[in-house]
């Protein structure tokens, strides 16, 4: 169902946890990888709330791509959903650029804890802009699931960033930024999506006990 804020919630309405997504730069709420991953984390006994930015929301209603908002639209929309739903109980994140502004808002937002789908270290092909200068010091809890040869950020180039104590980042084998591996690998974009929605519930269980508080 949404309401006003165009959230759809998915899993248990009475479940104790809830993890909230943003959709990443170019691509909506409803995606494959979006579909797969909120729901199968659903199923796990965590309610899911999904959003989109005003961008989108404009591009849902007449079919015309734009431009992400400027980011402090971004941080606000991110700041009201967390509003709406409560920070105590409440994991935040997303796909790439959504996981993104979640982790600038999160420690501000005193969310129980934050995932990354696929965090954009660096813009594509530029290594050297990174994008992690608030990640050495971010003090809210931190997953963080990439691919191992994600364009925005692979497995040899992340290990060389000096990263939050609060920050864990679980490796998909042979991932893309959506965690697709290569035909030739012999690997399993379904494995590494389940994979991945294994360690989300985990990392759940671990922020945000069953009926306790934080």
């Amino acid at each position: 169902m949404t309401n006003k804020l165009n959230l759809l919630f998915g899993g248990p309405a009475n479940a104790s946890r809830t993890v909230a997504l943003a959709h990443g730069a170019g691509t909506a709420m409803d995606t494959p990888f979006m579909e797969a991953i909120c729901k199968g984390v659903a199923k796990l006994n965590v309610r899911v709330a999904r959003f989109e930015f005003p961008y989108m929301n404009k591009r849902r209603a007449d079919g015309k791509k734009r431009a992400p908002d400027r980011e402090p639209i971004l941080r606000e929309t991110w700041l009201d959903v967390i509003a709406h739903l409560g920070a105590e109980r409440l994991v935040i994140g997303g796909k790439s650029m959504g996981g993104r502004i979640a982790s600038l808002v999160a420690d501000e937002a005193k969310v129980a804890g934050l995932v990354c789908l696929g965090y954009p270290f660096h813009p594509t092909g530029k290594p050297d802009k990174l994008r992690v200068d608030h990640l050495r010091s971010l003090k809210t809890p931190t997953l963080i699931l990439q691919g191992e040869r994600d364009a925005f950020g692979n497995r040899e180039e992340v290990s060389t960033y000096d990263l939050a104590d609060s920050v864990q980042i679980h490796w998909l084998p042979g991932g893309d930024h959506s965690f697709k591996p290569r035909k030739s690998s012999g690997l399993s974009e379904q494995k590494n999506w389940d994979e991945a929605i294994t360690a989300i519930a985990k990392f759940i269980d671990r922020r945000v006990k069953r009926n306790s508080s934080r």
